[in-house]
């Protein structure tokens, strides 16, 4: 019955619709909160429909027709959503780009979509590439259909192609330019596309999802059916929008009118939390990866006594770890710590994130067990869901109250999951994408005649209807012994360790299993300091024999809980961390296997030498 209510209320929305509707509702209330000038700002519902409807009309002055591409390029803040709502009002489909994307990848996509006008953040360094003007110039000229840009910050540098967004989102207007604003915001249908995701690009050139307001508008009703978020909550919200998972909460946001939060920016995150107080908090894997890492180093690290019982508490918990993987009873030594060390670590966690914290959603990536449970333990909510671009990020996801740690939950309402011959998870649901952008080929291979999306993912769905996400169908192992491994398994039980920043499980097709390792330099750093080594730069430390042991020492951890076959027998740890400038990450931070695989060919080789094989 939800499932049919869902889509009924879905059916026939947009989402410059669900905006109507919120306004309507709650016309007062604090729709956004924003840090500008040293302080945190609200922007009520009111306000926020103001300021779409004079975006949408600004680009109608700039001359956008209905169905035109509007590229956003900018990190996650409020005028990101203003741009993206007023393109929608103005008829127009939105492609958004990653903030850390490189000006070649950035090209790709302007090209790709045809995009005719991009709102581009000023031009801010971001410590690792030129500003993100700077990077949109250096490619204007490979991009035919790219005529003006405008920018959110500064001005154009006298470029009479470049408009600021005050000009754009400005208060001036005409009846003519509102009369044909509202004449596009009424005509659009939920068919009609809203955005074209690009995907990450793991396994070849990123493709153009075709998403519609139909796609988000039932996303965001199934998600607000589960209760998975509450009108009167405060979301703090730093996920890219150029991702299906922060699109999601957008989405979400609009249906239900909680208060959404903007951080300043991934780094902030934890600040941001201290300063707003927020109560519900969606975040990728990596967050709470190095959310427990800073735990667990500052912890260990700690004098005296208090170092003493952080670090016989921690090896209580890995016990407790292991045992409820098994589904056995814990230690009594946990029992013990649990009452003594974690209520500790849960206040201070508890003031950094704002004493309010909720739950928090986990997705883009699969979560170690290992972390889920430490959150736990210490009575932190973790709802892992489960989706892709292509099915609108929310296909799966865990209830409140009713989590099933190591799965991604049951299907939200009015989705359907099932399991091909093959172990392949099939998807089929009003989420799911239209179409691959001018890719039908593509597209045939992806959806089936009966609509049913083949993930790439391989999984299994447990009794109470949960889903499992074991690996990815492409990047399965079969080693020459021919013995099926999920590396993604290893690889997130081998980051929980403080000293790991990334790694790359290899051996398609070898005797054994291999894996390549990047360290943590915080923690590194302390490491070799408290031991008294010295040591020049990053890459002169992960050189030194105290980081090669512990290393080593988090390799034997994960190991020993692993049958034979799927045991590291040798790694290799790299002067460099993976990132994506280098090209070894996507934006969304998934490794790059292929990419991995070609540019430290050498060492991998060299794993498999049979002269130095004992």
């Amino acid at each position: 019955m939800i499932a049919k209510d869902v889509m009924a209320q879905s059916a026939k929305k947009t989402l410059l619709s669900l905006l109507d509707e919120r306004v309507a509702a709650r016309p007062a209330a604090a729709a956004a909160r924003y840090k500008s000038g040293g302080g945190w700002h609200d922007m009520s519902w009111g306000e926020l429909a103001l300021k779409v409807r004079q975006a949408a009309e600004g680009f109608i002055r700039l001359g956008i027709q209905p169905g035109d591409r509007i590229a956003i390029f900018a990190p996650t803040r409020v005028e990101w959503v203003i741009g993206d709502l007023g393109a929608l009002a103005a008829g127009a489909v939105v492609v958004p780009i990653y903030a850390s994307n490189t000006a070649q990848e950035t090209a790709y996509i302007l090209q790709n979509s045809g995009a005719v006008l991009c709102i581009v953040e000023g031009d801010k360094p971001d410590g690792k590439q030129p500003g993100r003007l700077s990077r949109v110039k250096a490619v204007w000229g490979d991009c035919p259909a790219l005529k003006q840009l405008v920018v959110m910050e500064g001005d154009g540098g006298g470029d009479g192609r470049v408009s600021t967004w005050s000009g754009l989102a400005g208060s001036t207007t005409t009846p003519e330019l509102a009369e044909e604003r509202e004449k596009r915001t009424a005509a659009l249908r939920p068919d009609d596309p809203a955005t074209f995701i690009y995907t990450s690009g793991t396994t070849g050139a990123p493709k153009g999802v075709v998403l519609t307001h139909g796609n988000w508008a039932y996303e965001a009703e199934a998600t607000n059916a589960i209760h998975l978020m509450l009108p009167d909550e405060l979301v703090l919200l730093f996920l890219p929008l150029a991702h299906s998972f922060g699109k999601v909460i957008e989405a979400s946001w609009l249906a239900l009118g909680f208060c959404m939060a903007f951080a300043e920016s991934t780094d902030k995150v934890v600040d941001n939390c201290g300063e707003v107080h927020p109560t519900v908090l969606p975040a990728v894997p990596r967050v709470f990866e190095k959310v427990y890492n800073k735990v667990v180093s500052d912890g260990a690290a700690a004098p005296g006594v208090q170092g003493k019982l952080f670090r016989w508490a921690m090896a209580a918990f890995e016990e407790q770890a292991a045992a409820r993987l098994e589904g056995k009873p814990g230690p009594l030594s946990f029992q013990l710590a649990k009452r003594i060390v974690f209520p500790k670590i849960k206040a201070k966690l508890d003031v950094r994130l704002g004493s309010r914290m909720r739950l928090f959603v986990s997705g883009g990536a699969p979560l170690a067990r290992k972390l889920a449970y430490f959150f736990d333990e210490l009575g932190f909510e973790i709802l892992e869901g489960y989706g892709l671009t292509e099915t609108s990020a929310a296909s799966c996801v865990n209830l409140p109250g009713r989590s099933r740690i190591g799965t991604v939950g049951p299907p939200v309402p009015g989705t359907e999951v099932k399991i091909a011959g093959d172990g392949e998870i099939l998807i089929r649901g009003p989420g799911v994408m239209k179409e691959y952008y001018q890719l039908p080929q593509a597209t045939a291979e992806a959806l089936d005649a009966e609509r049913w999306f083949h993930t790439g993912d391989i999984g299994e769905i447990d009794a109470s209807g949960a889903v499992r996400i074991t690996d990815r169908k492409k990047d399965i192992i079969v080693t020459a012994g021919g013995k099926n491994v999920a590396p993604q398994n290893i690889e997130n039980e081998l980051k929980s360790h403080p000293i790991v920043s990334q790694s790359m499980v290899y051996g398609d097709r070898r005797k054994f299993l291999s894996v390549l390792v990047t360290v943590n330099e915080e923690q590194a750093r302390r490491l070799a300091e408290a031991k008294g080594v010295a040591f020049s730069d990053y890459s002169d430390l992960v050189q030194k024999p105290v980081i090669r042991e512990a290393v080593e020492a988090a390799i034997a951890a994960v190991n020993h809980g692993l049958p034979s076959y799927e045991t590291l027998k040798r790694f290799a740890i790299l002067p460099n961390d993976f990132s994506q400038e280098t090209g070894e990450l996507t934006p969304t931070l998934k490794v790059k296997r292929k990419f991995c695989s070609q540019k430290y060919k050498d060492i991998l080789d060299g794993f498999y030498d049979e002269k130095l094989i004992d």
